[in-house]
């Protein structure tokens, strides 16, 4: 498991005393532009500047993390640990262990792959029956948006889904940074309105949301961390 962090992230976290910890999770098929997603709302790029590797992207290994402060429209900084989760089969054992401290989850499609969009629902299930007694939001994401002569999933259609699904939806685009920013600060608001409203709460034994010390920040990760084995 990798964290990623920028330089100017890191002074934030330095010099704001962040309240909350939310950990999000982006969960969808292999090459639905996770990463990409992930490395434009983090570090402003998105997840590839080269060509040929955009077309054919390396698949995300088990579970990496990004992390970066956000300041909530109530007022107080929140810290996000936002988790890259890998979309191939043989990782899910891996990724399936993360969902119990999870408060947040971006399910992502690819507006140009039929079959991305539908396995939503299989992934929609998949964290229900994995995240134990913890209540999470949910907000569906067609992204790469940009693609529009190769679409196969209209808006209108995305939209029924996430309604049956009890969550909203959002476009978005890596490349154009096209609602990037939107996306996150939607699933953070309704994450702030939850715990506001008592329908999320804070508990010790839970990792999906944290209240921080703001006297003591704790240490962010170091760049490098494994996850441990799979115990399927």
């Amino acid at each position: 498991m990798t964290a990623r962090r920028t330089k100017a992230e890191t002074r934030v976290l330095e010099a704001v005393g962040c309240r909350y910890q939310f950990r999000i999770a982006l969960l969808g098929d292999a090459a639905v532009g996770k990463t990409s997603l992930l490395r434009r709302y983090v570090e402003g790029v998105p997840g590839s500047l080269e060509p040929e590797r955009e077309s054919h992207p390396e698949p995300t290994v088990g579970v990496e993390f990004y992390s970066r402060a956000l300041q909530l429209r109530a007022g107080p900084w929140v810290k996000l640990q936002l988790w890259d989760t890998a979309g191939l089969e043989r990782f899910r054992c891996i990724t399936r262990s993360f969902y119990r401290n999870v408060v947040g989850v971006l399910l992502v499609f690819d507006v140009s792959n039929r079959k991305s969009f539908e396995h939503i629902p299989d992934w929609h299930q998949e964290f229900m029956a994995s995240q134990g007694p913890h209540e999470a939001v949910f907000l569906l994401i067609g992204h790469k948006s940009d693609l529009q002569s190769a679409r196969c999933v209209s808006a209108q259609e995305a939209e029924e889904l996430a309604a049956s699904l009890g969550m909203a939806f959002i476009e978005t685009s890596a490349k154009n940074n096209y609602n990037v920013d939107l996306a996150f600060d939607t699933l953070v608001d309704a994450i702030q309105q939850a715990l506001q409203q008592g329908d999320i709460k804070l508990e010790e034994d839970w990792g999906g949301i944290r209240l921080i010390n703001k006297t003591q920040i704790p240490a962010l990760p170091s760049p490098k961390q494994h996850a441990g084995p799979c115990q399927c």
